[in-house]
């Protein structure tokens, strides 16, 4: 299982990531675009240090 989730939050973040910022933009205006962009990046990159495997 942390196998699976270690491979997985990478690639969730590079695909979620430039999917929903533009979406955000276009909808929402860009205040809320970069406000967007810095939860979901801030998120990531801690979601990132949490699952990171380290060699011993």
């Amino acid at each position: 299982m942390k196998k699976k989730l270690v491979a997985f939050t990478p690639l969730f973040g590079a695909l979620t990531f430039p999917l929903i910022i533009p979406i955000t933009i276009a909808k929402f205006g860009t205040t809320y675009g970069i406000l967007s962009a810095l939860l979901i990046s801030s998120f990531w990159f801690i979601a990132m240090l949490r699952t990171s495997e380290m060699p011993h």
